[in-house]
C-alpha cells in the first residue's frame, strides 16, 4: 500500500483524517482528473474512462485507491475499481435486473424471494463502486440512505409475514449509513418476534476499513445474533488495516463469512483463490460463497465459464481444509435463486454400491443398505420418510461396469487421472 502522502490529492491529509471514514468518503476519487493523480493515464484511456462515467459512476476511497499498483495495467485492485472501456459493450446475455429482484419486490428496496428470508436495501450508496456490481442499475443514484418511513414500511411488511425468520440488510452498502441510522434498522428488526437472524452484506472492511469503529461494533453487538458477510476478491485486499477491521468485528462476537465473486483476470486462478481463502481463515472469516459473475450490463468481460469455478473448487477440495472451501454458486438469472454447482464426486449407483471419487481422482465404492421405510414417525413433520431409491450410475444397469478404470475419475467434462 502506498503512503497517502505519495499522492498529491491527499498529501496534506493528517493521519487522523486518513483514519476517519467520513474523510475517506468525502475525498473519494470520482473524476478522470482526480484519477490522473493516482495512476498514469494515456489520452485514449482518459477518454474511454470519461465515456464510461456518462453511464456508470466511479467512486474510489483514497484507502482503496492506495492499493492500486499505478504501473500494472493488470492490477486486480485497478480492475475492480477503475472503469474500463469494456463496460461500454453490452454482452448478448446482459440483463438490467440480472437476479430478477424487481418482480419479487412487493415494493422498492424490499425483495422477498425465499419463503423464510427477505432482503432490505437500506441505501444506494457505496464507499467504492465496484466495476462488477450486480446492482449497478440502482447504486449511486442518490448516495443517500432510505428514509425512516420507508424502512418502517419494510419492517411492517416483515412483521406481517411471519414465515420470514432471516433478514439480509444490504444496499448499496449498509455500513455507509450512520451508526444511528443503522441502529434504527437493527433495533426495528430485532423487535419483530419471528426474526431470528439479521445479516449485513458489506464491502466496507475491504474498501473502507476505517468504518469499522469500536462504537460501530459495540452497537452491532447489542442486536445479536447478527452475521456479517464481506466480499474479499483478491489476497491483496487483506491488508493489515482490513485484517484489523475484521478482528474488531470478530472480537464483538460477529460471525464473518466471505462471498467472493469469480472475476476474469482478477481471481480466476486456483493459486490466487487458495491464497485468498487461507488469508481469510487467518483473519477469522469463513469462505462462504464463490459466486459466478452475474449478467449485469457492462460486465461481460469479467465473466468466466462455469468450468473455471469448478476447476478452482477441485483445486481446493481435499487439498486444503474443508473450512477454506466455499460453495460455488450461480445466482440464476431471472430470480431463480442461488444454485450450488459442484464437481462430480458422486458418480451414481452400480450393483448396490454408490460410486464416488475422491479429490485425487481415485474411484471409491460405498455399499448401500436395502431401501426401507424409516421406522416410527418424525416428531416434527409427523410423517414417515421413504428413503431415496438408488438409480444406476449414468444409466448403467445394476451390476454393469461403469467403464471407469480404478484410479481414473470423471471430472467436469474430462477424465482426470
Amino acid at each position: 500500500m502506498r503512503a497517502h502522502r505519495e499522492v498529491a490529492l491527499w498529501r496534506d491529509a493528517t493521519d487522523a483524517q486518513w483514519a476517519d471514514w467520513r474523510w475517506q468518503v468525502a475525498n473519494r476519487v470520482q473524476t478522470v482528473g482526480q484519477l490522473r493523480h493516482v495512476m498514469p493515464l494515456s489520452a485514449s484511456e482518459a477518454t474511454a474512462i470519461g465515456q464510461c462515467l456518462t453511464r456508470f459512476r466511479m467512486a474510489v476511497t483514497p484507502y482503496f485507491a492506495s492499493l492500486i499498483d499505478p504501473h500494472d495495467p493488470d492490477c486486480p485492485i485497478r480492475k475492480q475499481a477503475v472503469p474500463s472501456p469494456a463496460e461500454l459493450q453490452r454482452g448478448p446475455a446482459d440483463l438490467d435486473d440480472p437476479l430478477g429482484e424487481k418482480p419479487q419486490s412487493p415494493f422498492p428496496n424490499l425483495t422477498h424471494r425465499y419463503p423464510d428470508r427477505a432482503l432490505m436495501l437500506i441505501t444506494d450508496m457505496c464507499a467504492t463502486y465496484c466495476r462488477h456490481c450486480t446492482r449497478r442499475r440502482l447504486v449511486g443514484a442518490t448516495d443517500r440512505a432510505m428514509s425512516k418511513g420507508h424502512i418502517d414500511r419494510c419492517v411492517n411488511y416483515i412483521r406481517a409475514n411471519r414465515e420470514v425468520r432471516d433478514v439480509l440488510v444490504s444496499g448499496g452498502d449498509p455500513l455507509l449509513c450512520s451508526d444511528q441510522g443503522l441502529e434504527h434498522v437493527l433495533s426495528s428488526l430485532r423487535a419483530v418476534p419471528h426474526v431470528e437472524i439479521i445479516r449485513i452484506g458489506t464491502r466496507a472492511p475491504v474498501v473502507l476499513p476505517q468504518r469499522i469503529t469500536p462504537e460501530l461494533t459495540r452497537m452491532i453487538a447489542r442486536y445479536h445474533p447478527v452475521w456479517i458477510n464481506v466480499q474479499f476478491n483478491h489476497p491483496r485486499e487483506l491488508t493489515a488495516d482490513a485484517v484489523a477491521a475484521l478482528g474488531r468485528l470478530a472480537d464483538a462476537g460477529v460471525p464473518l463469512g466471505n462471498q467472493t465473486v469469480l472475476l476474469r483476470g482478477v481471481n480466476d486462478c486456483p493459486h490466487v483463490m487458495r491464497e485468498l481463502v487461507h488469508g481469510l481463515l487467518k483473519a477469522r472469516v469463513r469462505p462462504y460463497y464463490l459466486y459466478q459473475c452475474d449478467l449485469a450490463v457492462g460486465i461481460d468481460h469479467f465473466r468466466t465459464p462455469i468450468s473455471r469455478g469448478l476447476e478452482i473448487i477441485e483445486a481446493l477440495r481435499g487439498h486444503t481444509s474443508g473450512l477454506a472451501v466455499p460453495t460455488f454458486v450461480v445466482d440464476a438469472p431471472g430470480g431463480g435463486g442461488k444454485i450450488p454447482v459442484m464437481p462430480q464426486y458422486f458418480l451414481g449407483y452400480a450393483g448396490g454400491r454408490a460410486m464416488l471419487r475422491n479429490h485425487d481422482g481415485s474411484l471409491c465404492y460405498y455399499p448401500e443398505p436395502a431401501a426401507k421405510e424409516t421406522p416410527g414417525v418424525c416428531p416434527l413433520c409427523h410423517g414417515t420418510h421413504r428413503e431415496f431409491m438408488p438409480q444406476p450410475a449414468y444409466g448403467l444397469q445394476p451390476g454393469a461396469s461403469s467403464g471407469v478404470a480404478p484410479g481414473v475419475a470423471l471430472g467436469h467434462g474430462r477424465l482426470v487421472r
